[in-house]
This record gives C-alpha cells, sequence and structure tokens, in this order.
C-alpha cells in the first residue's frame, strides 16, 4: 500500500508512504500466488528507493480491517531471501469483514489514521472488486468517519483521496487483459514436473493416465500442460466436447497405440462440463475408457501441489517487472485516477482500467453459464514438401517446435520432412520423411533430436540446391541461434546464382543465449535462465550456516548479457557483470566497497554474476581474486562456472509452449508464401519477405524480413544493436540498494482493455 503525505514534495507526485498487501481474500483463486513475493520485494524496494516509508498489510483485508500489528513497517532486509519462496510472506486471507461497508469502514480509518491514500493490490479478480469498491465509498467513508469522531477533519482532508493499482495473482491465469498473470508460469512447471515423471512409468506399464489440473473456470493450465506434454486429449471449460466425443476420445486413443505408443495421457481441467453444461469428472474419463477399451487407467488429480513450490525465473522477473510498474503508477496518480491493474500484453507492461478487465473476465463466466461456445474450426490440407532442421548450439524447447511444425503440417496435409544435423545434414542428404508418431513424446525432451551443428551453408550451397531439388522442397523451417540466422542470410544471398534456393524460408530463433535479432525471447533462454537461477538458490543457501560469503558465478551467452542480467533479476544478485554495460576497476572496487558494506547489515551473503565475454581482462578468475583480496577479513569469495548444465535439462513450461507456438505459426505463414510465389506449378520466391524471422516483438509474434534484420546486427559480436532487457538493469541495481536512474522513457500509459480477434492460424 502506498500513502502521499505531501503533493508538493516529490516530482513524480509527492513524499510517499508506501503499503504493500497480498488480497487473495475475496476469490479462492488469488489464495498462495507462486510469486506474490517477488512482487512484494519490487513494490517495498522500489518505494523505499523513491523515498517513500512502506508498510506491510498482513493476512490482506482481513489485516487492513483488524489493524494494529497486521500493519507494520516494511525495511529493506525485511525482503531479502524472498525471491526463492513460494506464496506470500505477508499472508492472504478470505475477509467477510470487508465485504460490509462496516468492515470498510474500520478499513478506512486504519488507512486514514497512518495517512495512506494509496494502495496497491495483489489478488484475483475478487480481491481486486474490492479493492474498487473500496475506492469508489472513500469519500462517502471519510464524511461518515468525521461524523463518528472516527478520525478528525484534518486527518480526511489529508486523505481526501484514494489511489489503487493491482497486480494480479492467480495460478488460473483467468484474469481478462493480461497475457500472463503471476503464478500461472510456477504452476505450470509443478505440473509438468509431475506430468514427465508420470509419463515414464506409464511408458514402463502400458497404462493410460487420467490427469486433473486445477481450473474451475479457465482452462489454461490444462491446454498449456497438454501442449506441452503431447497429450491425447484435452477437457476445458471453455470449450466442451461434440456430444459424441466418448466415441472420438476412444478412437483416438487406439489410433495412438496403434502408431505404436505405449500410453496415453488425457488432461482435464477440474471444470471440463459437456455442451450440456454437465460436468467431465477424471473418474468418469477413466470409467469410459475402462469399460469400452479395457486400457489398465489411472486417474491422478494434482490439486493444491500447482499453488506450492519454489517460483519459476518467469514468475519472479515478471512479478519484479509488475512491482516496479505498480509504483510507477501509483507516484503519477492523481485524484481522478481511475483504479489501474498493471498487465502483461506480449512482453510490454501496461496499465488498464481495474473494472474493465474485472467486467470482462466476468463476462465471460456469464457466456460459459449459458453455453454459448465457439464452434471449431475445421483445415484444409495443401499438400506442399517442408522441411525442419536444427541449427547452431542444443537449446531446450527445439523439439517442442519441431514436433508442433510436424503435426501442424501433415494436419494442413503436407508432406513433412526432417533434416538432421543442420545446413551440413542438409547438404549431404540427411533428409527423411517424418510422419505423426515420429515426434511423438518429442514436446518434454531437451536438446535436439534432429541433430544439430554450427556449420554455416556458404560452401555448401551447390550440394544444398541438389538436396532441396532432390527432396522437391517447397519451404524450409529453421530453428536454431545465430548461425541459423547468419545461415539463412547465406541461403538468401545464393539465390542470385542457385534458383532452388528460391523457397520460403522462416528462421525460428532458439539458443539460450537469447542473441538473435528480431525477437525478445528465444526458445531454451528460459529453461536455461531456470536452470542458473536455481543453482543461485542454492549457492546463497550454502551460505545460510556461514555467512559472510560472497559468490561469482559466471554464466553462458557469449558477449550477450541477457542471462546474466535477468539471472540477477530473478535470484537478486548484487551485481551483473556483462558486455552491453562496459565497466571498469572502479565500477568493481564500488561493488567490493557496497559488499563489505552490506556485510554490516543482517544480510551477510552475496551473489555477483559475470558473462563470459563481458570483458576479456577482467575475468571471473581475476573478479574472484580482487574480491578475495579486497574483502579480506570482512568476507570470503567463492567462485562457480556454470559451463553447459545451462544448455541441458527439460524444457520449461515456457519454452515447451513458446516452441509450440512458433512451429505451428511458421507452417501457416509458410502455407501462405508458398501459395504467393507458386506459378504454373513452379515456387519462385525471391523478395525480401519471403525469407523471415519469426520472433516476439513486443505485444505480438511477427514475421520479419531477414534483410532488415541484417541491418540490426552487430555480427562481430553476435548481438542485436538494441536490446529491451537493457532498460531493466537499473531495477537490479536498485534492487541491491545501488543509487541508480530508473528509466521510464516506456512506461505504461492506461489504456481500454480490447478484445481481439482470433486469427485463422490460432485455430489449428
Amino acid at each position: 500500500m502506498l500513502a502521499r503525505r505531501d503533493h508538493r514534495d516529490h516530482p513524480g507526485g509527492g513524499m510517499f508512504q508506501k503499503h504493500v498487501s497480498d488480497l487473495g481474500a475475496l476469490d479462492p483463486l488469488a489464495f498462495g500466488g507462486a510469486c506474490m513475493n517477488a512482487a512484494v520485494r519490487a513494490v517495498v524496494r522500489v518505494g523505499i528507493f523513491t523515498g517513500a516509508k512502506v508498510y506491510f498489510v498482513h493476512e490482506g483485508y482481513q489485516g487492513l480491517v483488524d489493524g494494529g500489528d497486521n500493519i507494520q513497517e516494511a525495511t529493506w532486509e525485511r525482503v531479502s531471501m524472498m525471491l526463492q519462496l513460494g506464496g506470500t510472506v505477508i499472508g492472504s486471507a478470505r475477509c467477510q469483514d470487508f465485504r460490509t461497508r462496516e468492515g470498510r469502514l474500520k478499513a478506512a480509518r486504519n488507512l486514514v489514521k497512518r495517512g495512506i491514500t494509496n494502495l496497491c493490490v495483489i489478488g484475483g479478480d475478487g480481491s481486486l472488486t474490492g479493492a474498487n469498491t473500496f475506492q469508489a465509498e472513500w469519500s462517502s467513508l471519510l464524511v461518515e468517519l468525521v461524523k463518528t469522531g472516527g478520525v478528525t477533519a484534518e486527518e480526511a482532508k489529508n486523505s481526501s483521496h484514494l489511489n489503487i493499482v493491482g497486480m494480479v495473482g492467480s495460478i488460473d491465469n483467468d484474469f481478462c487483459g493480461t497475457d500472463m498473470t503471476i503464478g500461472t508460469d510456477s504452476a505450470l512447471h509443478r505440473i509438468m514436473e509431475i506430468v514427465d515423471a508420470i509419463t515414464t512409468t506409464a511408458q514402463s506399464h502400458q497404462r493410460t493416465f487420467v490427469l486433473e489440473v486445477m481450473g474451475r473456470h479457465c482452462g489454461y493450465l490444462a491446454l498449456i500442460t497438454a501442449l506441452a506434454c503431447g497429450a491425447d486429449w484435452v477437457f476445458i471449460p471453455e470449450s466442451p466436447p461434440e456430444d459424441d466425443w466418448e466415441e472420438h476420445l476412444c478412437r483416438r486413443l487406439i489410433e495412438t497405440r496403434g502408431r505404436g505408443s505405449r500410453l496415453n495421457i488425457i488432461i482435464v481441467a477440474e471444470g471440463a462440463i459437456t455442451k450440456q453444461g454437465q460436468p467431465i469428472t477424471s473418474e468418469d474419463i477413466k470409467n469410459l475408457v475402462v469399460k469400452r477399451l479395457g486400457y489398465d487407467t489411472r486417474v491422478t488429480i494434482l490439486g493444491h501441489v500447482q499453488r506450492g513450490g519454489t517460483p519459476s525465473a518467469f514468475d519472479r522477473i515478471l512479478g519484479s517487472r509488475m512491482g516496479v510498474e505498480a509504483v510507477m503508477a501509483l507516484l503519477e496518480g492523481t485524484p481522478d485516477t481511475p483504479a489501474c491493474v498493471v498487465s502483461l500484453s506480449g512482453n510490454q507492461a501496461v496499465r488498464l482500467p481495474l473494472m474493465e478487465c474485472v467486467q470482462v473476465t466476468k463476462d465471460v463466466t456469464t457466456a460459459m453459464n449459458e453455453r454459448r461456445f465457439d464452434d471449431a474450426v475445421k483445415l484444409r490440407g495443401s499438400g506442399y514438401n517442408l522441411a525442419v532442421m536444427n541449427v547452431g548450439a542444443p537449446a531446450s524447447g527445439m523439439n517442442a517446435a519441431v514436433r508442433a511444425a510436424v503435426r501442424i503440417g501433415l494436419i494442413h496435409g503436407h508432406k513433412m520432412l526432417a533434416v538432421h544435423d543442420g545446413f551440413d545434414g542438409l547438404a549431404h542428404g540427411q533428409v527423411e520423411e517424418i510422419g505423426w508418431g515420429g515426434v511423438g513424446g518429442w514436446t518434454g525432451l531437451g536438446g535436439s533430436k534432429l541433430g544439430t551443428k554450427r556449420t554455416l551453408p556458404k560452401k555448401y550451397l551447390e550440394e544444398i540446391s541438389a538436396t532441396i531439388s532432390s527432396f522437391n522442397i517447397h519451404g524450409l523451417i529453421i530453428i536454431g541461434g545465430f548461425e541459423a540466422f547468419t545461415g539463412s542470410l547465406e541461403l538468401v544471398e545464393g539465390r542470385g546464382k542457385y534458383e532452388e534456393l528460391c523457397i520460403p524460408v522462416c528462421v525460428i530463433p532458439a539458443t539460450v543465449s537469447n542473441n538473435v535479432p528480431g525477437s525478445d525471447f528465444s526458445i531454451g533462454a528460459d529453461t536455461a535462465l531456470n536452470t542458473i537461477t536455481t543453482t543461485c538458490d542454492r549457492i546463497k543457501q550454502s551460505a545460510a550456516g556461514t555467512k559472510r560469503r560472497v559468490f561469482i558465478i559466471e554464466t553462458m551467452g557469449g558477449y550477450c548479457g541477457y542471462l546474466a542480467t535477468m539471472a540477477g533479476l530473478a535470484s537478486g544478485a548484487d551485481a551483473a557483470y556483462i558486455f552491453e554495460d562496459p565497466f571498469t576497476i572502479r565500477d568493481l572496487q564500488v561493488n567490493v566497497e557496497h559488499l563489505c558494506e552490506k556485510m554490516k547489515t543482517t544480510v551477510k551473503r552475496g551473489l555477483v554474476l559475470r558473462n563470459e565475454k563481458c570483458n576479456e581482462n577482467y575475468t571471473t578468475d581475476f573478479i574472484f581474486n580482487l574480491y578475495s583480496e579486497e574483502g579480506k577479513g570482512i568476507f570470503e569469495s567463492r567462485k562457480n562456472v556454470l559451463g553447459h548444465m545451462q544448455q541441458g535439462g527439460t524444457p520449461t513450461p515456457f519454452d515447451r509452449n513458446f516452441g509450440t507456438k512458433m512451429g505451428a505459426k511458421s507452417v501457416a505463414w509458410l502455407t501462405g508464401k508458398i501459395k504467393e510465389y507458386s506459378r504454373h506449378g513452379r515456387i519462385f520466391a525471391n523478395t525480401a519477405d519471403s525469407a523471415c524471422l519469426l520472433g516476439m516483438r513486443r505485444r505480438s509474434l511477427v514475421f520479419q524480413p531477414l534483410a532488415e534484420l541484417e541491418e540490426q546486427t552487430d555480427f562481430e559480436h553476435r548481438l542485436p544493436k538494441q536490446q529491451w532487457w537493457l532498460k531493466l538493469r537499473p531495477i537490479l541495481k536498485i534492487l541491491a540498494k545501488y543509487k541508480a536512474d530508473l528509466d521510464t522513457s516506456e512506461k505504461a500509459h492506461l489504456e481500454h482493455i480490447t478484445h481481439k480477434g482470433v486469427p485463422a492460424e490460432a485455430n489449428i
């Protein structure tokens, strides 16, 4: 919660007292958001950074009503070591009292007595609706409090308005207006860990598993889980199955077993229903499969395990970014500012009117209750030969992208070709047709099942042209890192000499370094980021007993500092050295002095990240030796080089989902481009827009010509010339208690929620 004292003392709107409250009180879907702590920490520290006084409100609205010790001042140290904790450390509780005007009068008095006129609420639609009601009644509550003697006229005058900013914490991702709610990604991590474990036993015993996940009114968790694990069937409340779904389901399971699969996975949301509104339970599905097919079938209901556990790196960063934006929104608030929600649109923070979002969320529930479901969109085939390949270093999520491309291509009626070992394999004819079952179970596998090499195609253009002609390839999907980008440019350059290269080409960025131009995110970077964050958590925990210890950790990324910066933000690092943000020996000295001061507080441990190519002279060994020497008698230093463990491991739900979306979208684009460039049975694509990179840019997935991206690239250092995440570095420094200028040049402005149309390829 945030309180303004003197509107004239601060350029953003006065001297602030800031209070934070996790409110899941009125909506059980908001309880236990897996990464509310990151948002709490960000609001507290950025609030203190702006010269504000910050308070915790414990136990949500109940603490607001009860007051007393439930409202306590927050300090910098009190939010240390909480990033890795699930749930919310300040508590959340249901509160019937706040539903009544009498309860809201008590809450208003507790705020007025402390001069609080700004409130930051983290919760679901019930909590946010309560906050909006509170703001709407504020003036009348003050009048009543003055009449009854609850507050003085002077106190009421100083608290004449209440500003509210909300952040959505819900594992169901059921709030309209934001692409992702805080806690959803962590819940998907828990689900996928269980699904991956169950898959192994199901294969061993040839079983069918029915897994029930949360989602009474929203099927997001079920749908993304089904995409991420390659499930045979998924039931969600928003899209009930056809009336004869029992026959369709049984036929699908038989077909899967007929293709050699030893298991079946069925995902069901707890709120799944028929078109008549009757519930479809996991037991119903089990009984159906056992009775009609005789398959050994087991039910697993995941329950509240989905709410717990360590937050994912995505949720930690999302909570931190949303927390910073919430503080900025409150600093800029005026008496006329409506209550808003800080939301995520693509990769951008946006502000939306709170009640617009709440109303649309309720409209969805109403539509479902009235059984107004959209009809399914049917696709027609085209019959082209599409090849898919991996290039560069392996990255978790590559296999999910390949699987999606292959299966969506087959649905379109295409013949899908798998190219092994990158451009080298394409040059030497290592191409084979791949069917539906050929990519079965690939989604959850790390590395590259197709094989991948860093070989570039320039010296093999003649051989590659011959392979394209031999296999009659009409379109090419290239999934990989910087080599995929530069290699595709070489293919385009070779079009002038080799006509066979004049086919549509789509590049999908997949690299742990996240250094491919044209995309804010690359497949594989999230998995690597979670690996680093988890390792940092364990390393920090190892110092809990010894204390006075500083760890220097080296991350991968080449010259790109994305992993070091974002892992630093997710793990609460004290510094992150990267190539893009040059540093000197004086900066290293300042960091050492900062850590020496930190050791005098209650937090007696430090974490420093270094990108592997941040500086050719200030190596990891140099920094370790410097810290060891300058910290003598104050702290000990340790170093860790994480190495290739960052490239391995099971892909995270984000990378599985992202890879699946990118693979599906690439096929839809290629299909359109092949039709566009087909003339009399021949394909001739030689324009700039026939070779594109598919990337996430700000708020949407877009196709960008490789020729345009070439101008935006630093080829010497294998980097984009502009990188969005660099603007987050001041947040990292501020949260580590350094003085820094917060970049607000791209601050979010209040927008209105929009109803987006669904493109054809989205219904694949």
